[in-house]
């Protein structure tokens, strides 16, 4: 059985490679402009993990406590989602 999030896991490695990529940059004293560039293209790859996580955890927790049935359980999973998008709109 594979994890869920294998994928994802693979996203966040190379995330973590433009991270001490933009590290070294910063240590070389590179233009900012080029930082700034290399910055920007690590948040949008930060978004796009992130909304792949929704979207797992949609299709996978949120799905199950639908078929389960059990209202407490949907309200919980259905908090849980709102919460998380009034953080991501700030």
């Amino acid at each position: 059985m594979t994890n869920k999030f294998t994928r994802e896991i693979a996203r966040m490695r190379r995330i973590e490679g433009q991270a001490r990529g933009i590290i070294r940059m910063m240590e070389d004293d590179r233009y900012c402009i080029d930082i700034l560039q290399q910055l920007a293209a690590m948040e949008a790859a930060l978004r796009a993990a992130r909304m792949k996580v929704l979207n797992i955890h949609a299709r996978n927790c949120v799905e199950a406590a639908i078929a389960t049935g059990n209202r407490a359980e949907q309200a919980e999973k259905m908090s849980e989602l709102i919460a998380l998008f009034e953080k991501m709109g700030r």
